[in-house]
């Protein structure tokens, strides 16, 4: 497995009052909606299906309660997942995979759970992870300018 290491958490960008162990944030240099748009654009045009974009913030709203701009992308593709949960029936509480983009006073963030926390949490192999890695460079290029 490659670093960082299970416990670690990662941020580009800022977000450091955000940090929690073991998810990956990065700054998007666009708004959550364009974010979220090339995220499901990007993720279609690989091949991969959208699950659910869900808008947390939307439905707080239409209960009267107010949250920052919060999008989860829930993304995936059987052929990656199903191999992952046949060796470890638990990873289905993870997968499939999740994109949460949040607006964090002006700035959008990308957070996700690293998949070596993944591959700790289930105790994966290498193999198995390489299937979700995938995530990692998906983010890279989401936030490109």
């Amino acid at each position: 497995m490659s670093s960082p290491s299970a416990g670690a958490s990662q941020v580009q960008g800022g977000a450091a009052a955000h940090e929690v162990a073991g998810v990956v944030t990065k700054a998007s240099p666009r708004p959550v909606p364009d974010t979220v748009n090339r995220l499901t654009e990007m993720v279609e045009g690989k091949g991969i299906k959208v699950f659910a974009v869900i808008d947390h913030s939307g439905e707080a709203e239409h209960v009267g309660l107010q949250l920052r701009d919060t999008k989860l992308v829930v993304f995936g593709s059987p052929k990656a997942g199903t191999p992952v949960m046949v060796a470890a029936p638990l990873t289905a509480l993870d997968l499939p995979l999740k994109i949460l983009v949040w607006d964090d006073d002006g700035q959008t963030r990308v957070s996700y759970t690293a998949p070596e926390t993944l591959a700790a949490r289930y105790d994966l192999s290498d193999e198995l992870v390489a299937a979700l890695a995938v995530i990692g460079p998906l983010t890279d290029a989401l936030v490109r300018p």
